[in-house]
């Protein structure tokens, strides 16, 4: 079977009460009625950004990472072993986190001491920040906990 995916109207998710809850994104062509959106609490810093200065800089860590729904899918082994945090399944070369102690196999649990357990936290935390910002990474590498500081790239 050939999953066919196709860009949407880009328009609002609207719940009946008005809200907008998301941004429409993608459909299944090949299913009825299943598409994805945005989470709207992921745009609401690139609008500010626009509000406040006419431009949205998108801030990187430079890893390619997934939330514990989605490992289990990629490496059976780490099934038990994380139940919060992102899995650092890639780190980009030459960007921000490339020459810094991270690895991939670890698992960022928090990032400025906010806890992240799905790629969306991530997402939602980042686009708060600015390229050149600094970021304090907490890290799980096996039983070894630590710190490590990022500075944020631009995408």
């Amino acid at each position: 079977m050939q999953l066919l995916i196709h860009g949407n109207s880009g328009g609002p998710l609207i719940y009946p009460n008005g809200d907008i809850i998301g941004i429409n994104t993608v459909k299944i062509t090949t299913a009825e009625g299943i598409g994805f959106a945005i989470p709207i609490n992921i745009i609401k810093p690139i609008i500010e950004s626009f509000k406040l200065k006419g431009n949205f800089e998108e801030a990187t860590i430079g890893i390619y990472a997934y939330d514990k729904e989605v490992v289990p899918y990629l490496n059976t082994s780490l099934i038990n072993q994380f139940n919060k945090g992102i899995y650092v399944a890639q780190i980009t070369k030459n960007g921000p986190a490339d020459n810094t102690d991270l690895k991939e196999g670890d698992i960022i649990t928090t990032i400025d001491n906010v806890e992240l357990n799905t790629m969306n936290d991530l997402r939602e935390y980042i686009y708060n920040k600015s390229p050149n910002d600094n970021v304090i990474l907490k890290v799980t590498r096996g039983k070894i906990n630590k710190e490590i500081v990022v500075t944020l790239g631009k995408k």
